[in-house]
């Protein structure tokens, strides 16, 4: 895997030479139904307006420097995208610097491997991009990270995909409450789990669907099923249960080092291999959201970045089955 990141403070030349180079694939995704199956780009502005206002602005900036098409705009506006799968663990360390740290389990061949540090509408985010404005993991000047998971239900509705809900929570909250409440009111077009922690140490994990209310929790652990596994053979698969018991139990049979936790994800039963199957391990992020740092680990390699900013950079990432084969 080819890895960026980019800074680049205001919507520009930077982010639409990465639309450009990203659209072809994310738009034979998005018409994999039919175009007909996607919303128009009137009902994706309308559920912006209507949901998340202070960043339709922003939106339509980036609608410009995609192109000004039809198509790239309802992509853009994450209103009912198609529905997509993904693994994932994460949890909060409570040291006295907490650290959100998450397994993203993922298909490489449709993950972004880009990291975006923005200043948009005045407020610095650092994260993990997906869709190009969309996030999977991130934090903002404010000291609030976040991250989310699947959360293990077949069931799709009417809503946002929640790359585009992270980022909306980034642009304009600051605290845990404030990011608990933007997520439980937003609608969601499938099951998500999001962890938040800000710089006072507040823990929430927001367990939203398209079908039900969302239910906010002080738990600082997620894995694949909410409240109790609805999805067996996905739950099975992703081996979602005991991943939670794992994580739960090092929180709270014993407290361990910071860094101990941390390589805890790089191993089994966190650490996933299963790449064939569209599940395997990413990458392992760690967020210090009170000192503004943002790591991304591997099992053969760590890459720290600054909230305060970087120069563009470009990583090469391997699986342990390449490294092994390489030789490394």
């Amino acid at each position: 895997m080819i890895w960026r990141a980019i800074d680049e403070a205001e919507p520009g030349p930077k982010w639409a030479a990465l639309f450009a180079e990203f659209w072809p694939s994310y738009q034979r995704w998005w018409l994999r139904e039919g175009e007909d199956a996607r919303p128009t780009y009137l009902e994706g502005l309308q559920a912006l307006r209507s949901h998340m206002p202070e960043i339709v602005p922003l939106y339509e900036r980036l609608c410009d420097l995609a192109g000004g098409g039809d198509q790239a705009a309802r992509f853009l506006s994450f209103y009912r995208p198609p529905p997509y799968l993904s693994g994932c663990s994460q949890a909060v360390w409570p040291g006295k610097e907490p650290v959100l740290v998450r397994n993203y389990d993922y298909s490489p061949q449709a993950f972004d491997s880009l990291v975006l540090r923005t200043v948009w509408n005045g407020r610095t985010v650092l994260g993990t991009s997906d869709g190009l404005w969309g996030l999977v993991d991130g934090m903002n000047d404010a000291g609030l990270a976040l991250s989310l998971t699947f959360g293990g239900r077949r069931v799709v509705g009417d809503g946002f995909g929640v790359p585009l809900i992270l980022r909306y929570v980034l642009q304009t909250c600051e605290t845990t409450e404030g990011a608990a409440r933007a997520l439980a009111r937003i609608p969601t077009h499938m099951s998500y789990n999001v962890t938040v922690v800000d710089r006072r140490r507040r823990i929430r994990t927001v367990m939203m669907s398209p079908d039900r209310p969302a239910r906010i929790t002080h738990g600082a652990v997620a894995t694949n099923h909410q409240d109790r596994v609805e999805w067996d053979s996905h739950a099975r698969l992703t081996a979602t249960v005991e991943r939670e018991r794992f994580l739960l139990q090092r929180l709270t049979l014993h407290v361990e080092p910071e860094e101990k936790f941390i390589q805890a994800f790089l191993r089994p039963p966190l650490y996933s291999t299963a790449f064939a199957l569209g599940f395997g391990t990413l990458y392992t992020a760690a967020y210090r959201p009170r000192l503004g740092q943002m790591e991304l680990r591997w099992p053969q390699a760590a890459w720290p970045l600054h909230i305060g900013g970087f120069p563009d950079q470009i990583r090469r990432t391997y699986t342990p089955e390449e490294c092994t084969n390489l030789g490394r």
